[in-house]
């Protein structure tokens, strides 16, 4: 018998997507972080998960939400965003991390400027979706699902 506790999925946001919807809307689209939350939670209820959001510019606060996820989530779903490329703060909190844990962008970042191709998050992350846009939110929501069905 599953505890809400064990069907709750973490979903962090990092520096800049508050902007999404205004922000280079050629690479992110035009939907704000409110529609993607709207298409994440919609896929978390139809596979019967709880999603919490966390949306911060400072990279801190990113630390301290995985930390609070630790035996209380099931899973974590993370846009890094820009922090994606150096901050060894929140690999290292991710890999304090016991349950699944997915990497998401809505630009693929392998096809964009040479800074943007590596990501410290990937080797603690199970997988990465990238370049779907906002379904990408949906993608990994699932993504996070099959894995905890396993």
């Amino acid at each position: 018998m599953s505890t809400m506790s064990d069907r709750t999925v973490l979903l962090l946001s990092g520096p800049n997507l508050n902007l999404l919807g205004e922000r280079e809307p050629d690479i992110y689209g035009s939907a704000t972080l409110d529609d993607h939350l709207a298409g994440a939670t919609a896929a978390a209820t139809a596979r019967g998960l709880t999603l919490e959001h966390v949306q911060s510019n400072h990279e801190g606060e990113l630390v301290d939400a995985i930390h609070d996820a630790r035996g209380r989530c099931a899973g974590i779903v993370v846009n890094p965003g820009a922090f994606t490329h150096y901050a060894w703060a929140i690999h290292d909190a991710l890999a304090a991390f016991d349950g699944p844990i997915v990497e998401l962008h809505l630009s693929n970042p392998a096809a964009r400027e040479p800074w943007r191709h590596t990501s410290v998050v990937a080797p603690v992350a199970a997988g990465t979706i990238a370049g779907f846009g906002a379904a990408g939110y949906r993608m990994a929501v699932e993504a996070v699902a099959d894995l905890l069905d396993r």
